[in-house]
Formats: structure tokens, C-alpha cells, sequence
């Protein structure tokens, strides 16, 4: 592959898209929350991409929590619906720039499949750049042989992470806005209460962005020095939805932190519950 980085240029798109193993994905979610969305009037993708779908198909329907991981069966299924083999080399991209892509690349790590990288910039810098999208998705000319192998250390639970309130060498990283986390801002869903967990951290998600990329390694590597973690942290990120999170998550994985988690239930899950404590 290109290098040790999760994520890959459009440059190196275009110029690796004729590699029979590489499959591309758009990961473009309806729903985007915690920035102004870009709207497009019909579906505008990256020719050939087929759709990966993580509010309909990549998702847990029986989970009263919005956006949660699906189980092993039904990624496989999902994934091998899409084409994807063992080999696949997994190339995501979405329509905001970076917002759902990131989601998408955590969940294939969290299945087990290594060969997944986000496009940095996504369907935004494509078009930037001047090249031809599409209106429709590719299918899938037959199944893919791909199976899910679930890592239990790439996720956190709610009771997991409860027990590690406090803990040594374990950062909470809150990917919401600042008003949010302080419960200045109220939350988009309806029932949850204001604040943070406690002894988490805030980094904002677009405090990571510059337009529609990640900011320089360097300057990702200074935005989580600020925060006090260092690279012998165990850092579980959170969010409204377990969506944002993964965002920087990623940014995470770019600067080079290996012990990385996601509490996939987020704010969505400990805001509702008042047994639960909160700054």
C-alpha cells in the first residue's frame, strides 16, 4: 500500500483506481449534524462508487440508539453484498469532505478487515479537482467472500466505560461542539440532558478540519498535545451518535495513537440515562 496512513489523497485515487482489488465506498449519510451540511439536489458520486449505507443497512434496527453498529452476521452480509473480499483494499470517501467516511473505515477495522482508507477531502476535493462524478451508484456483479471478525478493543461500552471514569492512561475525547459539552448548546435529539462525562476531554471535530481535509499531521499531532494525552493513552472517543467521533478518532490514527476505542452509544446513550453521571 501507499504508506502506514489511513488516509489517501485524491491523487492517489485517480491514480490507483484500476487496481482490481481496490473497491471504492461513499459513506454519504442524510443526516449530518454539528456543521452546515452541503446539500446536493440528486445523488452526485465518484464514478464507480457503490453505496455504503450506514443509516439503513450498516446498523443495528433492533437498537433503540440511533447509528449503532451492526452485528457480525449482518455486517457480513451487508459487506458481501457490496462485493467486498478478504483482499478488498476498502477505499471510503463522503459527500461532506470528511463526516461519515471516517464511521464507515472504524466500522470495517472494528469487523476485522486492515486494508480500509478514508479519502481525505472526499467528494468535495474530487470535484475540486476537476474531475467527472456520477449520478448513480455501481453494483456489485457478484457477492463478496468478505467475513466480519468483531474486535472487542476497537469499542467501548457504556458499562466499560463507566468502570474506567478516572482510570490511569485512559482518555475520554468528546468530539461535539465546546457549547455542547458544557450543556450551553442544547442537544439536536430531544430527552438528553446537557454536560459531558466526567474527566472527558473536548475536541471539537471541526476544530480538525481545515475546509474540507484534516489539518497537517503536525498540526493534529499539537490539537491532541493540547489535550494532555499522550501516545501510551488508552483513548475511547465519544460523540452525539458515535458519527464525529470516529472523525477524530482518525485524526487520532493519522497522528499515530494505537489504542483507540469508540463508545458507539455516545451522548445519545449517556445523556438519556440520569443514572449516570455528568459534569
Amino acid at each position: 500500500m501507499h504508506s502506514d496512513s489511513p488516509l489517501v489523497s485524491v491523487e492517489w485515487l485517480v491514480q490507483n483506481l484500476d487496481n482490481p482489488k481496490l473497491l471504492l465506498l461513499d459513506a454519504s449519510m442524510d443526516q449530518v449534524v454539528g456543521t452546515a451540511p452541503l446539500v446536493y439536489e440528486q445523488c452526485c458520486c465518484i464514478p464507480g462508487a457503490r453505496q455504503c449505507d450506514l443509516e439503513n443497512r450498516f446498523i443495528d434496527k433492533d437498537s433503540p440508539l440511533p447509528h449503532t453498529l451492526p452485528s457480525e452476521t449482518v455486517f457480513t452480509q451487508q459487506a458481501q453484498r457490496l462485493g467486498i473480499n478478504a483482499d478488498s483494499i476498502i477505499v471510503i470517501y463522503d459527500n461532506q469532505g470528511i463526516y461519515a467516511a471516517p464511521r464507515a473505515w472504524w466500522m470495517f477495522r472494528i469487523m476485522g478487515h486492515e486494508q480500509v482508507y478514508v479519502v481525505d477531502g472526499g467528494l468535495p476535493e474530487w470535484q475540486r479537482q476537476g474531475h467527472a462524478t456520477g449520478s448513480e451508484f455501481a453494483q456489485a456483479s457478484r457477492p463478496g467472500d468478505i467475513q466480519g471478525v468483531f474486535q472487542p478493543q476497537r469499542v467501548c461500552s457504556c458499562a466499560q466505560l463507566l468502570n474506567s471514569l478516572g482510570a490511569p492512561h485512559t482518555e475520554i475525547i468528546d468530539a461535539r461542539s465546546e457549547a455542547r459539552f458544557y450543556g450551553q448548546a442544547p442537544e439536536p435529539r430531544p430527552g438528553l440532558r446537557g454536560g459531558h462525562i466526567p474527566g472527558s476531554v473536548n475536541l471539537p471535530f471541526l476544530d480538525l478540519m481545515q475546509g474540507f481535509r484534516f489539518l497537517p499531521r503536525s498540526m493534529l499531532a499539537e490539537r491532541f498535545a493540547a489535550c494532555g494525552v499522550s501516545s501510551e493513552d488508552r483513548l475511547i472517543f465519544s460523540c452525539g451518535s458515535g458519527i464525529t467521533a470516529c472523525i477524530v478518532l482518525l485524526a487520532a490514527a493519522v497522528v499515530g495513537y494505537q489504542s483507540l476505542g469508540l463508545y458507539d452509544g455516545s451522548w445519545s446513550e449517556w445523556g438519556a440515562n440520569h443514572q449516570l453521571p455528568i459534569d
